[in-house]
């Protein structure tokens, strides 16, 4: 995800700057249905990588799945580990509020959610 913010440097100038959040996902999971549905109606821009889309996606996804600390408790109990958030410092979380904070976006609320399901919550199919 992008969006602009703006940032005080030396002689206290305004400069642009991008900040960055790639999420992977796959459209046939339903937390990640629901991010695009968030991402959407609040309108920010979004890297989104679909891990089903080509195998070179999917390796990408599996190399940070099955090394990341952060996803140790997913591979435990032969979750999937989506939808996972990466900002710019490299950093992952599978929270979507905590990945929200990174953007400034506020937390989710709970009409926001478009799709009920009781296998997992908005916090990952993980």
């Amino acid at each position: 995800m992008r969006y602009n913010s703006f940032v005080k440097e030396g002689n206290d100038a305004e400069e642009e700057r991008d900040e960055f959040m790639k999420v992977y996902g796959a459209q046939i999971c339903a937390d990640c249905r629901n991010y695009k549905a968030i991402q959407k109606s609040r309108g920010f821009d979004a890297e989104y990588v679909d891990i089903t889309e080509d195998t070179g996606k999917l390796k990408e996804f599996l190399q940070i799945r099955d090394h990341d600390p952060v996803l140790a408790p997913v591979r435990e109990r032969g979750g999937i580990g989506i939808p996972l958030f990466v900002n710019e410092n490299g950093q992952k979380t599978l929270d979507i509020d905590e990945a929200f904070s990174w953007i400034g976006q506020p937390p989710v609320q709970p009409e926001e959610i478009v799709e009920k399901h009781s296998s997992c919550g908005i916090n990952g199919c993980n």
